[in-house]
């Protein structure tokens, strides 16, 4: 991978994990670094995710992959936000 590959895929990352924290109502008392490794993690398992389906790569913009990846964001952040209350709070 080249480094503007690293670079592209780090700001699609912040730009999905974002997407994915607004999705999920409510408050989440998570670092914002762990909300950017949440949305790189997503935005990789849900460009797979779209591959696999055959619909990574169509004509324009690939918002079935864009939702897939969003939706797993939004769920890597709600489970996150859980796991890091109960940490924070016991």
């Amino acid at each position: 991978m080249e480094v503007t590959g690293i670079i592209s895929a780090l700001i699609i990352g912040v730009i999905i994990g974002v997407l994915g924290r607004l999705v999920v109502p409510g408050r989440q008392n998570i670092p914002f670094w762990l909300t950017i490794v949440i949305g790189i993690v997503a935005a990789l398992i849900g460009t797979a995710i779209a591959a696999a389906l055959g619909v990574a790569d169509t004509r324009g913009i690939d918002w079935i992959e864009l939702i897939i990846q969003v939706v797993l964001a939004a769920a890597g952040v709600a489970g996150a936000a859980a796991l890091y209350g109960k940490r924070r709070t016991s």
